[in-house]
């Protein structure tokens, strides 16, 4: 495996061939550090091992994971396809130049306005998510008369091992048609022999952050039986079986998440077996890899700054950053493994908590973490950050969201500029009204 960091002769944090100090110096802090050797080797780890078992296949970048114009080149670079979420990650998919028939629109709230952006722009696949979207298509492409590609996202009964606001695969959940009470086959006659949608096939999601492959196969299984019984019943054929994503990453040293392709074989082999004792042709393959393409892949560089100590309690070190770039670990107890950069081979015996500087007692990024005595000017380096930190950051605060740095064997370029406190108070208009 590509390593996202090494240390060099100074004892400094290496990322991508360059010194992180050096990034810090140049780009500033809090600031996002992408290695893209990690990430191209993690996409063609997946792809890869479809090729090998001659199967085929699309493998789409979760992209809610992180999202910018630059990314989205990456893995058009890499040939992935495109899972977006929002009319505003279909128009960056857009604005990257991004193929827009490997483009696959999620979301279970969609909008008119998204649904007509997705149809401006003939995007290669619709994952309709409940009734009131079957209603909104038949509308939109009936008015247009323009055809869609569509898969039915079904909730398929299965809890993935992760933290309950993660798991979206179990019957209680926002996302998708339930296969177990009637709601998937009542979706299916919907659109089946609709003039203007064309039904490829079914899409599951059941969490995220996983570690083993015991929930893809039971999903699997659960989605092929379907596929035999509307067969079998409607002579339908099943071009398209997207098992989603959720492929976990290693945060710290308790993770043990499996290698890309060890989750793809797995896959592979059920829809196999299963597919040989039908008459089927074997569907294409869909998954949707985020968080394990981009997480570890990000490091987060911050300056440390104050120091508080609370006798007989903890000490507090602060960073010029917080829950405004990663809310993580205030909103789910997400856990992360840091260095300070300029420190790596010293000696780590003082236990901190580091705090953000945020106006919030919960604004901690680490609770408790051993690491060299500290100083006012030091970087710290807390790494596997690349998803949902910048996706998920905000200006809580009025806090300026950092920049993104990509790093390749080497070299390095500005993927996503720092904002400005111009750029905070950009949208804000000054009071028009008198007072009364």
């Amino acid at each position: 495996m590509v390593s996202t960091h090494a240390v060099n002769e100074k004892g400094h944090l290496v990322l991508g061939g360059i010194d992180s100090l050096e990034l810090a110096k140049t780009y500033g802090t809090p600031l996002f550090v992408y290695d893209l050797a990690l990430i191209r080797e993690r996409a063609r780890a997946f792809i890869n091992t479809f090729k090998e078992q001659n199967v085929p296949a699309q493998v789409a970048y979760a992209s809610k994971a992180f999202s910018s114009v630059a990314m989205y080149q990456v893995m058009k670079q890499e040939n992935l396809s495109l899972d977006v979420v929002s009319s505003g990650e279909l128009y960056t998919a857009i604005k990257a130049g991004f193929p827009v028939d490997r483009i696959h629109f999620h979301g279970n709230n969609k909008s008119k306005e998204e649904l007509l952006l997705a149809m401006e722009h003939n995007i290669g696949c619709i994952v309709v998510d409940n009734f009131y979207e079957i209603e909104l298509l038949k509308q939109l492409t009936a008015e247009h008369n323009q055809k869609v590609n569509i898969l039915l996202r079904v909730t398929p009964g299965v809890e993935a091992h992760t933290h309950d606001y993660i798991t979206t695969g179990q019957q209680d959940s926002k996302f998708g048609f339930d296969l177990m009470n009637g709601q998937a086959d009542l979706a299916f006659s919907q659109v089946y022999e609709d003039d203007y949608i064309q039904l490829l096939g079914l899409h599951c999601h059941i969490g995220s952050q996983i570690f083993e492959t015991i929930g893809f196969k039971v999903a699997a299984e659960k989605l092929i039986k379907k596929m035999i019984e509307w067969h079998h019943d409607y002579d339908f054929e099943c071009t398209v079986l997207n098992l989603g994503g959720g492929f976990g990453i290693k945060y710290t040293k308790e993770d043990t998440p499996l290698e890309p392709s060890v989750y793809v074989k797995e896959m592979i082999m059920v829809v196999k077996s299963l597919i040989a004792e039908t008459n089927f042709a074997m569907p294409e393959i869909w998954i949707e890899p985020g968080r394990s393409l981009v997480g570890d892949a990000g490091t987060s560089l911050y300056t440390i700054g104050s120091e508080k100590e609370v006798p007989d309690v903890r000490n507090y070190l602060a960073v010029d950053g917080g829950m405004s770039d990663n809310i993580r670990p205030a909103l789910y107890g997400a856990l992360y493994d840091a260095v300070i950069a300029n420190k790596v081979g010293e000696k780590a015996d003082i236990t901190y908590t580091i705090a953000g500087k945020c106006c919030e007692s919960g604004d901690k990024l680490i609770e408790h973490i051993e690491l060299p005595k500290a100083e006012p000017g030091d970087i710290l380096a807390m790494f596997c950050t690349g998803a949902y930190g910048y996706a998920m950051a905000s200006n809580y605060n009025r806090l300026a969201r950092p920049a993104v740095v990509f790093v390749e064997n080497g070299k390095h370029q500005l993927a996503v500029r720092r904002e400005t406190l111009e750029d905070i108070v950009h949208l804000d208009l000054p009071l028009s009204m008198e007072k009364e």
